[in-house]
C-alpha cells in the first residue's frame, strides 16, 4: 500500500461484531481499527485470488508423513520435479521416530500451485496436507 492514497468510509456493524474487532485491535496490537479493517480486507482479497486460478501466489504446502512407508520420500519429490518451477525451497523436520514434516515454499500461478498441493496431498502415506497462501505483491503497509 506503499504510495496508495486512503479514503475515509465508514461502516455499519452488529455492535457484537465491532467488540469482537475491538478485542482483536486490541490482542494484536493495532494502533487503531482501520488498520485492522484493512488487513482482515486485505486476507479476504488474497484468499479469493489465490482460488480463481491465474494470479501469482507464493505459500508454503505442510506435509506430516510416516518416512517408514516404502518409496514415499522418493514420490514426492518426484511429484515436485514434475511441478518445475513452482519449488523454491524445503524444509523437512523429523517429528519423531516415524513422522516427518516437509514444508515446501512454492511460488507461482494459484491453479499450478493449488495441482502441485493437490498431488501432494493425495500421496498415500500422507497423514495431513496444508496449502498456505500469500499475495506476491510488492505494497507496504501504511
Amino acid at each position: 500500500m506503499a504510495g496508495d492514497t486512503f479514503t475515509r468510509l465508514s461502516l455499519t456493524m452488529p455492535r457484537a461484531l465491532l467488540k469482537r474487532l475491538d478485542a482483536l485491535v486490541r490482542r494484536k496490537g493495532y494502533a487503531n481499527r482501520s488498520r485492522a479493517v484493512a488487513d482482515l480486507v486485505e486476507a479476504g482479497l488474497v484468499a479469493h485470488e489465490a482460488r480463481r486460478g491465474q494470479e501469482p501466489i507464493a505459500g508454503t504446502i505442510t506435509l506430516v508423513y510416516d518416512h517408514h512407508k516404502r518409496d514415499l520420500q522418493a514420490r514426492l519429490t518426484d511429484i515436485q520435479h514434475d511441478h518445475e518451477g513452482l519449488v523454491i525451497a524445503v524444509m523437512h523436520v523429523h517429528l519423531d521416530h516415524h513422522h516427518c514434516m516437509e514444508v515446501i515454499a512454492v511460488r507461482g500461478r494459484s491453479a499450478r500451485i493449488h495441482r502441485l498441493a493437490d498431488a501432494l496431498a493425495t500421496v498415500k502415506g500422507v497423514q495431513h496436507a496444508k496449502l498456505t497462501v500469500t499475495t506476491t505483491r510488492k505494497e507496504q503497509k501504511q
